[in-house]
């Protein structure tokens, strides 16, 4: 496929052609940011995650699904990965998986969409909505023509009853409920 046959335009919008596609993993991250001690950002990542993306002739009839190795998380402080990974917060040991499946899809503005689906943490199912803007398609070095997606969503962790955390002195708590997700993601057609 090339890149002049890799989008297409429905209703004036510029989408990939419809298809089946595989997140190149070397080039795609899943990442977290959530607040330390009330006023820094601490960004960490998942490493080993897969997705299945169909995009549909009906854009708004596309499907993403996302398997999260939650043990893959990585925040570059092992003392804090192996907390997070304790069942004070994600429990790998008794649910190494966590999902995103889409239950719909809907034009935003310009090139953004909104993909809302059921983000399966532990044992709880809540949903949320990403909010994706397409980036086109490009060619690499290689003739491998990649679609191109960021994705950005927020969560309240608390609502995947993951609520550990500790009082500071000075007031507020060491980490915030709020938790943002970042995806960048390449794509092939499968």
């Amino acid at each position: 496929m090339s890149t002049a046959t890799a989008t297409r335009t429905v209703d004036g919008r510029t989408v990939p052609t419809a298809g089946s596609y595989q997140i190149d993993p070397t080039h795609s991250s899943l990442e977290l940011i959530a607040r330390h001690l009330v006023v820094t950002k601490v960004r960490s990542r998942f490493t080993s995650w897969t997705a299945e993306l169909t995009i549909a002739e009906d854009p708004t009839q596309s499907s993403l699904n996302v398997t999260i190795d939650v043990a893959s998380f990585q925040s570059g402080d092992d003392h804090r990965d192996g907390h997070v990974k304790s069942a004070d917060f994600f429990d790998v040991e008794a649910f190494p998986t966590a999902t995103f499946r889409s239950t719909s899809i809907r034009p935003a503005g310009g090139d953004d969409w909104n993909v809302v689906g059921d983000l399966t943490i532990k044992d709880v199912t809540a949903p949320v909505t990403l909010q994706v803007t397409f980036g086109g398609a490009v060619t690499d070095p290689f003739g491998n023509t990649k679609v191109l997606f960021a994705a950005e969503g927020e969560l309240d962790r608390e609502a995947w009853g993951i609520t550990w955390n500790a009082p500071l002195e000075t007031g507020g708590v060491l980490i915030g409920k709020k938790i943002v997700l970042e995806l960048e993601v390449q794509a092939v057609p499968a």
